[in-house]
């Protein structure tokens, strides 16, 4: 299942600029843990449904993992061997634009140990430094 937009105003995104600490989305708000990213990124839809379908073969039945961003942004390519101009080329693949902070991943229903595992697992799906942080009660 490829995540992606089902309806979008314009096709193609401008680049914009990765800079600065994400805001929204820092802390665990599901589950009892979760993955935060510690670099900028785009992260592709492929790549977060490698991290969902690696986590799911090892949580089980009983344990939750909740996604907490979703790919909105169309990257375009163009063709090998083309010539400059003539236009921005095609959408590609939709990213979802990472920062310094995010909660990627969350889970809930497992152990400290296993919890860790899985994030392990997830982490080598990723495209950049991540860490598990616990959730804080009281918030």
């Amino acid at each position: 299942m490829q995540l992606m937009p089902s309806r979008i105003k314009f096709r193609k995104s401008q680049r914009g600029v990765m800079k600065g600490n994400a805001t929204r989305g820092t802390y665990v708000a599901f589950g009892e843990w979760g993955l935060q990213a510690l670099e900028h990124c785009w992260l592709g839809a492929r790549q977060i449904e490698a991290g969902r379908m690696a986590a799911a073969h090892h949580i089980g039945k009983n344990a939750r993992l909740w996604i907490r961003v979703f790919p909105h942004k169309s990257i375009s390519k163009k063709p090998l061997e083309t010539r400059m101009g003539k236009g921005k080329g095609e959408p590609e693949f939709y990213a979802a634009v990472i920062r310094p902070g995010q909660v990627i991943y969350e889970l809930a229903g497992l152990q400290d140990e296993a919890a860790r595992a899985v994030f392990n697992i997830i982490a080598h799906k990723m495209p950049i430094k991540t860490r598990m942080i616990r959730r804080r009660h009281g918030l």
